[in-house]
């Protein structure tokens, strides 16, 4: 899918279009046109019916949206492929083995059940470049430019994808090691009531672990509840309950984990880098010496990776920005601290459950306790994070109270540490992450540039 025109945009954030359902610009009106556009986009040039799949999660208003996207697809003349609730990076994996022209995901990922979200990729199973959204922007805003409608035989239909579950299974499934089992192995997965509550007992079963699953029961409002990637104590207190060697914490669609060892400690997406990308280049398949994070991954990475002669690209939050740097660059292990794990040798977005794997293998080739293995990777440097629901989203450097104390606070810190403060892509919150030797020090700070932020401009309710 390429873009003709540019322009930009106000719709698509960091991860697609995100906000509360049925209000704009999360409408079924919206949601239509976007359908419509995206499959303009995705037909040009081809000498085919536009062939679109969609999947989402488990929100209760993922119907209302599904069927005005198909509407919309189906309106041009389009073929939809329904998949119903699958992960994320499912439909990713999907559009590209079904040859599509474009894959659509309705999903909040992690955001509360209120909202819901649309993320769109190309027909080569990558998110759309911003050229491309800013283009499905203007051709909603402009209509017109889409042409005369379809009438009598070529408007499009749809249909769904029986196997939809079973072929992202056995896609991941084969991304394990062929010569590795886990038999034996005790996994506790937590699907945060999402779109994996399916498929992710099954390829840990299927692999041949004893699985206890947790957040499998999803009743449309429920996605996220206590539970998952953003709540994992209940995946840690079954690990250790159940004396299970690891805990897999998923969030709403799957495309982000947070991993649990046998002690009930988190490990994150950082210290999984850490530990793939020693892997990796002792088995000589890292390429470029390097892997790919956000600003937001802990120094402690950084250090651990350059002890080894390994370097840390960073960029902007989000993983489509990570994936973009690693294209660009050659380079095939990247992802977020937030659990984003991207292996771009077996799929083309962050997943969840590969990224699973990817640490189960390490736990079964080595026999050791998945605490020793995190432990040893990296030593992570005191990070706090804070977030903060303003009542207005002001420029940075408007915020006069907060950009004298983030200065001070930066000056303070000199190479020592870090500090970054950013407006969240995907929810009404401003973001502060603070990382220096002294914990307690660096918790001050957090809190004297909450209380900064807060005095420009008041906080919500």
């Amino acid at each position: 899918m390429t873009a003709a025109r540019t322009a930009p945009r106000s719709l698509f954030g960091t991860d697609g279009i995100r906000a509360v359902a049925n209000v704009h610009p999360m409408t079924p009106e919206l949601a239509l046109a976007l359908g419509r556009a995206v499959t303009f986009v995705a037909g040009r040039g081809k000498h085919h019916a536009p062939r679109v799949l969609i999947g989402k999660d488990t929100r209760l208003s993922g119907y209302m949206i599904e069927t005005a996207i198909a509407s919309g697809v189906t309106s041009m003349g389009g073929r939809v492929l329904l998949c119903g609730p699958v992960p994320t990076p499912a439909v990713a994996h999907l559009t590209t083995s079904m040859r599509a022209d474009a894959g659509i995901v309705i999903s909040a990922s992690h955001n509360p059940f209120p909202d819901n979200g649309i993320k769109v990729f190309a027909g080569d199973g990558f998110k759309l470049p911003d050229a491309a959204e800013a283009e499905i922007e203007s051709l909603i805003h402009e209509p017109e430019r889409l042409g005369e409608r379809h009438t009598g035989p070529a408007v499009g239909r749809a249909e769904k994808l029986e196997d939809a579950r079973g072929r992202y299974v056995a896609f991941v499934k084969n991304t394990f090691p062929r010569d590795l089992t886990l038999d034996g192995i005790r996994v506790v997965v937590d699907a945060a009531h999402g779109a994996a509550y399916r498929v992710a007992p099954l390829v840990f079963s299927e692999l041949g672990a004893r699985v206890r699953a947790i957040g499998v029961r999803p009743n449309g409002v429920n996605i996220n509840r206590e539970s998952g990637a953003l709540h994992p104590d209940n995946a840690r207190a079954e690990v250790v309950k159940r004396s299970a060697q690891i805990g897999i914490a998923l969030d709403g669609d799957a495309d982000r984990v947070i991993v649990i060892d046998e002690k009930g400690q988190i490990v994150d997406g950082d210290a999984v880098m850490a530990m793939c990308a020693s892997r990796m280049k002792r088995d000589g398949e890292l390429r470029g010496d390097a892997v790919v994070a956000t600003v937001m991954s802990n120094l402690g990475l950084e250090r651990a990776l350059a002890a080894q002669g390994l370097r840390l690209h960073r960029t902007a939050v989000g993983d489509r920005n990570v994936v973009a740097a690693m294209r660009e660059g050659g380079f095939n292990l990247g992802g977020e601290q937030s659990g984003h794990l991207i292996f771009l040798d077996h799929a083309s977005t962050g997943d969840g459950l590969i990224g699973a794997l990817q640490v189960l293998a390490l736990v079964v080739r080595t026999g050791r306790p998945l605490s020793e293995l995190s432990r040893e990777a990296m030593d992570r440097v005191p990070q706090v994070t804070e977030s903060v629901a303003l009542s207005a989203r002001l420029p940075l450097e408007e915020m006069a109270a907060l950009e004298r104390t983030s200065a001070r606070v930066r000056e303070a810190l000199g190479k020592e540490g870090r500090l970054i403060v950013r407006w969240s892509g995907t929810e009404p919150k401003l973001r502060l992450m603070v990382e220096g030797p002294d914990e307690e020090q660096i918790r001050g700070w957090a809190r004297e540039l909450v209380a900064a932020a807060e005095r420009d401009v008041p906080p919500v309710g």
